[in-house]
């Protein structure tokens, strides 16, 4: 265990120990710094090459899921762990005793997924579709939000009481950008190269929240060794709300983004929806056409953060795609580029 004991008080982070695990994505290029500022000691763990010009960021290339390196490395008894890493259920109860047993403060990354839609706005107490849904197909499966869901179970059925677990909303950061469940190198890379994309028609009417990531990342740093937040959960979020068609607007006139907006079903044909990868269709049944809108007093609470402290959508959006790199590369969707161009071809002639 860290020198640091959960719960008994609010700490002064100055040369205290962090490690982040997964720390080089969307929300860890702020979160880390963010804990360096602070006074912390911050070793990153991820399966990318980064060099540090920060004398208090460590940066690693390992794969921290490896167990016996996990065992290792958390021979170095660090006081806080953010644990952005993805574990499947079974993944993550073969190592939650571990972590838990080898830090003052775990912060485990869950999801706003988990949260059904039948409570506007929501709070951490709204249903959560594992205990809701009557969706036994899906129930069945390893949805990023049942899986999730599966793994707070393990730590509120523990007899741990270090832990926290945070669910972040939607949050774009540099190269992450969404708009229903298409991703930048969707998204962005067609806006940039005059070709249209396409959104269901469903969703232009339906709320979203999407949080700009160095928001998300003062509300991590501040609840790092909060008393407050001991065996807690939290969503991360701006109470901000606007429909898709909203967003999809703010698209088109900061980079020109043109779309086109289309029957559900056909959207997700685009999307390569299978038997083998029904995922689509259940992040947007069950969370993209739910009205995302967020109470987050609670966070506000604790951390101290007013809703005032937060960057305003449209504005984060902008600052985030002015400081894309001219020569970004993007890959990853070729498929859906090639079906999204087919499709358009067709009705569009």
């Amino acid at each position: 265990m860290s020198r640091i004991k959960f719960g008994t008080g609010d700490c002064d982070p100055k040369g205290l120990k962090a490690l982040v695990l997964g720390g080089t994505g969307a929300m860890g290029v702020y979160l880390v710094p963010e804990l360096a500022a602070m006074g912390y000691e911050v070793k990153v763990v991820s399966c990318d090459d980064v060099v540090s010009d920060n004398p208090h960021i460590t940066y690693v290339k390992a794969d921290a899921k490896d167990k016996a390196y996990l065992t290792e490395l958390l021979n170095e008894k660090f006081d806080v762990i953010v644990d952005f890493l993805i574990y499947t259920t079974q993944e993550f109860r073969d190592r939650y005793d571990l972590l838990l047993q080898s830090t003052g403060h775990y912060i485990f990354l869950s999801t706003y997924r988990v949260y059904d839609g039948k409570e506007t706005p929501i709070t951490e107490n709204s249903p959560r579709l594992l205990d809701d849904s009557n969706d036994k197909e899906f129930l069945a499966t390893e949805d990023y939000s049942l899986y999730k869901a599966r793994e707070e179970d393990l730590l509120q059925k523990s007899n741990y009481n270090n832990w926290t677990i945070v669910r972040p909303a939607i949050t774009y950061s540099k190269r992450r950008f969404q708009l229903v469940t298409l991703e930048a190198n969707v998204v962005v890379a067609r806006a940039l190269k005059g070709r249209p994309v396409v959104i269901p028609r469903e969703a232009l009417s339906v709320q979203a929240t999407m949080n700009w990531a160095g928001d998300v990342a003062k509300m991590f740093s501040r609840l790092l060794l909060k008393s407050a937040a001991q065996r807690e959960c939290f969503t991360l979020a701006t109470a901000e709300h606007h429909t898709w068609g909203e967003i999809a607007e703010y698209y088109k006139e900061i980079i020109g983004l043109e779309y086109v907006a289309v029957d559900t079903e056909d959207y997700l044909k685009i999307l390569g929806l299978s038997d083998v990868n029904p995922h689509p269709r259940y992040q947007l049944a069950y969370d993209r056409l739910f009205n995302r809108i967020i109470d987050n007093s609670k966070v506000l609470r604790v951390t101290g953060l007013k809703q005032a402290d937060f960057m305003p959508l449209r504005r984060g959006l902008e600052k985030e795609l002015s400081a894309l790199p001219k020569d970004t590369v993007w890959s990853g969707a070729e498929w859906i580029w090639e079906n999204m161009d087919d499709y358009l071809k067709k009705h569009q002639d």
